[in-house]
């Protein structure tokens, strides 16, 4: 089919599900006496233009909360009609394949002239972990999130051609009682949530998502594997191939987040085992009535036997009737390994302390039907518990331990006094004399600070998580444990210092003769001057004698260090060009620096929910990456309300789960070698770097800017929301420094500036065609040959185009004084300007012809979009009035329609920050 077809009918597909959704929606009002809220939606009636009034209209916070719902009901045809259109292609005559997912990817690799051998290697070798933080952006509420969930599940059962008409009602009253479900709750938070609560969110995928989704990857590699024509024998059978894993934030992420304390981590951690048990001890119910094979139809093996006879004389195994499972041996061995994992109860077994020890159960009842012929029993019961435990473990996912360097530095400082050092100022020493006093501490495991000694509040806190870190692992092992992030890396004794704390509670270790830690420590380069450093800061750290002796080689390869990149500050430094370059070239330098010490650099990439801060299609994101960077394995944050875009429904899950493990396995295989990039393409980037920044610098630091924008977005708004458990500042400086990345895009978003996303690349563009126009029209003519270039730029046009020059026109109106309004909004608009048009020339035409999906997006949400940010507009202007009068009270009765406000325009864009 053409693409233009393809597209129409796609979008005709869009325009009618949504309005079956809505006549639900409204049919539901209706009943409820409240038809007159069925016509705010603008895909049923046109929206009124209600700009010329001045107060806050009767019934906002009723329409507010009908449109809220009605974008979430698109974003629900819109994922559906993607999952629809993703089937009907696969199903096509013809070889087609979907960028980034297997089928495209082995076929990619062969075309390469890569070995079935060297793929399947390739896929059983590369590590994938995808960590999940709170933070706060989900504006949705859990209870919401479920009601979400049910609609989707309830609504593409209408996919189905073959139901009567009678089936086709119940269907639709089922999306009625849903619908009627959300209009009676309250969609948005009226108080913070706690971390723990937080914590359960999360885990929610870990129990009803992932689990089933990983069963889905298998199922497509192999299926992909078979359809490329690889040979079948090549790519093991018992594992979906990347080894992935899974990570964790909350309950560990403490970095400005002083109610993450050392018993919230213990807690996490608890949870997080008994949920994952919870998980294994369900699956091997559903084992245990699978496994009804007779021993009058086959003979057991002899170990089979053998367990069998060990166990009984410790319980005597019984069905669900009472009866005796006395001719059902392979379903008596799985009762007795319920009874083992509940250890510790009456049953007289020893409990699993490890996954380990289950595995090795399993892989003894996996043998017995294979020495029975029962070989698809074995593959379709036990392999998916054996990769569920290999993923998941008895943990679910590593928690994560991730604190700021300076508040490492004045806990060190603490401890130095406790220990009675006449110059305890630790904080305040140069880099120089901190290394100094580290290397010299660090050659025993002798404490620093006698026992019971009276310490300070941040050293008694980081003392405090470490020493649940080590309990945790002296009981259960080290695999719910993650790494030690340094948030704010600025040197190398950032990092040393952190074995000065793992000493105080017992995790380092002599091992033969050298001191070695437990845990792994991870710097976190975040600002772009931090960025730049990065290197050297590494360099220094590989010539302590613990960080060497702490990694070490494992089956045969290099040792790995991970090395965390920050998207969100160095954008907010530097502008989005600057950022992702200065990402790119301090990887790269990454990359020199691990060659040198025979260490494989593993990146974590802390990507947020935007494109500001590192958000992008994922495919395209991994083909972006320099070349090697992918060479250790990846690691990536997913955030917010972009977990539940994600991976808030089971099919959307193992789509994007495919589009990372395809995506980052074959680029890795295409991209082993980081050799260096062509001197003429560094040289345009770094001078489109500078250009950009200017720019943005120049509007930053412009003097009336943090006027305008304080003004100009609901920024108040923002930091008295109770979207998330963490404050929106670090320090509770008002500054824009001190500001968390998240708020500051956030803030821009949803006053329709997209400001963070795009502003600098048109002057950046254009001076490059005024200066060089040579090289101008090399980039733009090696785009294609450039992803890098190509994604950013792509990437900031998509930003770009969502903003409104209309609404930030309207948003402006907010700022008191008039020459400052005119002013800086004059200098946002025209550089919005300026980028339009040098997009359209650097990408050769108008994107409305090039980029349609994108197009029909955004038209889909312009009507009521307008209809939200004037509401907004008008409830901010109001509120603010009576707090700057002191009407408190009034002030405090209007803030959750506010709040409000902001909930229903992130879920009409789809993004916070």
């Amino acid at each position: 089919m053409p693409k233009t077809a393809m597209f129409e009918k796609w979008f005709s597909k869009i325009d009618h599900d949504i309005t079956y959704l809505v006549d639900c929606f409204a049919e539901v009002l209706t009943e409820l006496g409240e038809s007159d809220m069925g016509d705010v939606l603008p895909w049923r009636t046109p929206s009124e233009n209600d700009d010329a009034a001045t107060v806050v209209p009767p019934g906002i916070g009723r329409e507010l909360q009908v449109l809220s719902i009605g974008y979430h009901l698109l974003n629900i045809v819109e994922e559906n009609a993607s999952l629809q259109a993703r089937r009907e292609r696969e199903n096509a005559p013809g070889t087609y394949h979907e960028p980034g997912l297997w089928e495209h990817g082995l076929q990619q690799a062969r075309d390469a002239g890569h070995s079935p051998e060297a793929i399947a290697s390739a896929l059983e070798n590369f590590e994938v972990e995808i960590v999940l933080t709170a933070h706060p952006t989900e504006a949705k509420r859990r209870p919401v999130l479920r009601q979400h969930r049910a609609l989707f599940k309830e609504f593409s059962r209408l996919e189905f051609p073959h139901w009567t008409k009678a089936e086709q009602a119940l269907i639709r009253e089922r999306i009625k009682v849903i619908l009627e479900r959300l209009w009676r709750t309250g969609e948005m938070y009226l108080e913070k949530p706690d971390v723990l609560s937080e914590l359960d969110h999360i885990q929610d995928y870990f129990l009803e998502i992932f689990p089933s989704a990983i069963v889905l990857l298998k199922q497509r590699l192999h299926g992909a594997w078979k359809d490329t024509g690889l040979p079948a024998d090549t790519l093991s059978q018992a594992f979906p191939g990347p080894r992935l894993r899974f990570g964790n934030w909350v309950g560990g992420d403490r970095d400005g987040h002083p109610l993450v304390t050392p018993e919230i981590t213990r807690v996490t951690l608890n949870r997080s085992r008994r949920n994952a048990l919870r998980v294994v001890r369900t699956r091997l119910e559903v084992l245990r009535d699978n496994l009804t094979l007779s021993d009058l139809f086959q003979t057991p093996p002899q170990a089979l036997i053998d367990a069998n006879r060990i166990y009984g004389a410790i319980d005597l195994a019984t069905d669900e009737d009472g009866l005796p499972y006395t001719h059902e041996p392979w379903r008596q061995y799985v009762y007795f390994l319920l009874q083992k994992l509940d250890g510790g109860s009456d049953s007289g077994f020893d409990g699993y302390a490890r996954p380990e020890e289950l595995l090795v159960d399993l892989e003894l009842l996996r043998e017995s039907l294979e020495d029975v012929g029962a070989h698809r029993l074995a593959e379709s019961e036990i392999d998916p518990l054996i990769m569920h435990l290999k993923i998941f473990g008895f943990h679910l996912a590593a928690v994560d331990i991730r604190q700021n360097s300076a508040y490492h530095a004045k806990a060190a400082s603490q401890m130095l006094a406790a220990a009675g050092f006449e110059d305890w100022d630790y904080a305040s020493w140069e880099p120089s004399r901190q290394r100094a006093f580290l290397i010299k501490e660090l050659t025993s495991l002798r404490p620093l600070v006698p026992r019971n000694s009276e310490i300070g509040e941040e050293a008694a806190n980081v003392l405090g998580y470490f020493q649940i870190v080590a309990d945790h692992i002296a009981k259960y092992g080290p695999e719910g444990i993650g790494k030690f992030i340094v948030s704010m890396t600025r040197n190398s004794s950032d990092l040393l210092v952190m074995y000065l704390f793992a000493r105080e509670v017992g995790l380092l270790h002599i091992d033969q003769g050298k001191v070695r830690s437990t845990i792994s420590i991870v710097p976190l380069f975040e600002t772009l001057s931090d960025l730049e450093a990065a290197a050297a800061i590494m360099r220094e750290f590989f010539e302590f004698p613990i960080a060497r002796n702490t990694l070490q080689s494992k089956d045969g390869l290099p040792p790995k260090q991970e090395v965390m990149v920050g998207y969100s500050d160095s954008n907010k430094d530097a502008g989005i060009f600057s950022s992702h370059w200065g990402l790119n070239r301090a990887q790269k330098e990454l990359q020199d620096v691990g060659g040198e010490y025979d260490v494989n650099i593993t990146f974590f990439h802390g990507r947020g929910g935007t494109f500001s801060r590192g958000a992008g299609p994922i495919h395209r994101f991994l083909e972006s990456l320099p070349g090697g960077s992918l060479r250790g394995g990846i690691r990536m944050t997913e955030q917010g309300e972009v977990i539940a875009q994600k991976f808030g429904n089971l099919p959307t899950a193992a789509f994007n789960l495919e589009l990372l493990l395809a995506g980052a396995t074959i680029s890795a295989l295409e991209h082993q070698d980081s050799g260096a990039d062509d001197e003429r393409y560094v040289r345009i980037c770094d001078r489109l770097s500078e250009l950009s920044s200017e720019a943005y610098r120049n509007l930053l630091e412009s003097p009336d800017f943090l006027e305008f924008w304080t003004h100009a977005t609901p920024i108040d708004a923002l930091e008295f929301s109770f979207i998330g458990s963490r404050p929106a500042r670090r320090t509770g400086k008002r500054t824009i420094e001190d500001l968390r990345a998240i708020p500051w895009v956030f803030s821009w978003t949803q006053a329709r500036f997209y400001l963070t996303g795009w502003y600098g690349t048109g002057s950046a563009l254009q001076k490059l065609k005024e200066e060089d126009p040579e090289g101008y029209t090399y980039l733009k003519e090696n785009k294609s040959e450039s992803s890098f270039v190509q994604y950013v730029l792509l990437n900031a046009e998509t930003s770009l185009a969502s903003a409104d020059v209309e609404m930030m026109e309207k948003y402006s109106t907010l700022v008191p004084d008039d020459d400052i309004r005119v002013g800086q909004l004059a200098k946002i608009v025209a550089e919005h300007d300026l980028t339009e048009s040098m997009m359209n020339d650097f990408f050769d035409g108008n994107r409305t012809k090039r980029r349609p999906r994108l197009v029909k997006t955004l038209d889909m949400r312009a009507e009521g979009l307008r209809r939200l940010h004037s509401r907004q507009i008008k409830l901010l202007r109001q509120w603010r009035t009576l707090s700057a009068e002191g009407k408190s009270e009034e002030a405090d009765e209007l803030f959750p329609l506010v709040l409000l406000s902001i909930n229903a325009i992130a879920g009409a864009e789809r993004t916070t920050g």
